[in-house]
C-alpha cells in the first residue's frame, strides 16, 4: 500500500540534487523517502530499498552520467518502471541535473529538466512536473498575432 508520494532514486554524487529535491517537494506537502534522510544506523538497506519502492506512489530518478552507469540504481527506476510501463500513470518520473545521455528503456521518457536553470525556474519546472494530468496554464496565452505596435525610430524614415 502507497503511503508515500516520490522514493528519490539517485547515485551519491548527486546527492546535493537529491536532497534539493526532496526539500522542493516537502516544502509543497509532498512525503517522499531519500536514503540521506530515511535510511538510519541499523536499518537494512536492502530492506529500506524494497519498502521506499513498494510504499511509494511515484519514483524520480535524478538522472546524470553517474547515475546511468550505475548498476545500484537500474533496480530503482525498474521497480517503478515495470508498474508503469507506458508510462500513464507517471509512476517513473526522470528529473536531469548533469549532462548524460540516455539509452535503451529509459531513452523515450520525457523528462524534467532542470539542467542550467536557475533556482526559481528549476523550482517552478520540478514543481511542474510532478503534477499529473494536462499542463494547461491557468491563465490565456498572448495572442500571437497582437503584436506590439512599434513607433519608428525618426532617424531610419526615409524622405518622400
Amino acid at each position: 500500500m502507497s503511503n508515500k508520494d516520490f522514493f528519490i532514486s539517485y547515485n551519491k554524487n548527486d546527492v546535493q540534487w537529491a536532497e534539493w529535491i526532496a526539500w522542493v517537494l516537502e516544502a509543497k506537502g509532498y512525503q517522499t523517502v531519500i536514503q540521506a534522510w530515511d535510511f538510519r544506523p541499523g536499518n537494512n538497506f536492502i530492506l529500506k530499498m524494497q519498502e521506499a519502492a513498494s510504499q511509494c506512489q511515484r519514483t524520480i530518478a535524478v538522472l546524470s552520467q553517474d547515475y546511468l552507469n550505475s548498476a545500484f540504481t537500474q533496480p530503482e527506476w525498474a521497480s517503478a518502471f515495470v508498474h508503469d510501463p507506458t508510462g500513464n500513470q507517471s509512476t517513473l518520473l526522470t528529473v536531469r541535473v548533469k549532462p548524460c545521455e540516455l539509452e535503451g528503456l529509459l531513452k523515450p521518457l520525457i523528462y524534467i529538466d532542470l539542467l542550467d536553470k536557475p533556482a526559481g525556474e528549476a523550482e517552478e519546472a520540478l514543481l511542474q512536473g510532478v503534477q499529473l494530468g494536462r499542463a494547461k496554464p491557468n491563465q490565456a496565452p498572448v495572442f500571437p498575432g497582437a503584436a506590439a505596435k512599434t513607433v519608428p525610430f525618426p532617424g531610419n524614415r526615409v524622405n518622400p
